[in-house]
């Protein structure tokens, strides 16, 4: 289930990133702190017939852009990633999941750096796992808010 405040900026966020929304990414669900997401294997598949790696990847780095979504005030701080690497540990022969949950405490301690600071970075591991729960890649990234600079526009302060 997806929190009615989420739809309008996860329907944003897919799809104004063309490449993220030839894809076909779906936020399953959104919750205060949680993020469910599922990469297609239809239209994903690469040359040996499991999922392309760019694929996975992708799923991977949206991640830290959804988690912000979800666990950090987003009319007042967008994302970037700085840093991201992945590990490909099996093909993936079906749908992919990703699933992260942010504690209030952890999100608030980052958001509060933000309003210091203008910015703030945060850390994640995840679990790209297929349909039979297998991981079968991990990724490891840095990522961070920062305050909308005066004059930058804010697609989500209406929101």
């Amino acid at each position: 289930m997806i929190e009615e405040q989420y739809k309008p900026v996860i329907d944003y966020a897919l799809a104004s990133i063309e490449g993220i929304r030839r894809t076909g990414l779906k936020v399953l669900e959104m919750r205060k702190g949680y993020v469910k997401l599922l990469m297609p294997f239809g239209g994903n598949a690469g040359h040996v017939g499991s999922m392309y790696a760019g694929s996975l990847f992708t799923i991977g780095e949206c991640m830290g852009g959804m988690i912000h979504i979800a666990a950090f005030d987003f009319t007042k701080f967008f994302p970037i990633v700085k840093e991201v690497t992945i590990r490909y540990r099996r093909p993936a022969l079906t749908d992919v999941t990703l699933e992260l949950s942010m504690r209030e405490k952890e999100a608030k301690k980052i958001q509060d750096e933000a309003e210091k600071n203008g910015k703030a970075d945060f850390d994640l591991d995840l679990e790209l796992k297929d349909a039979g729960g297998e991981v079968v890649s991990t990724v490891h990234g840095t990522w961070q808010i920062r305050t909308f600079p005066e004059g930058m526009a804010n697609p989500f302060a209406s929101m």
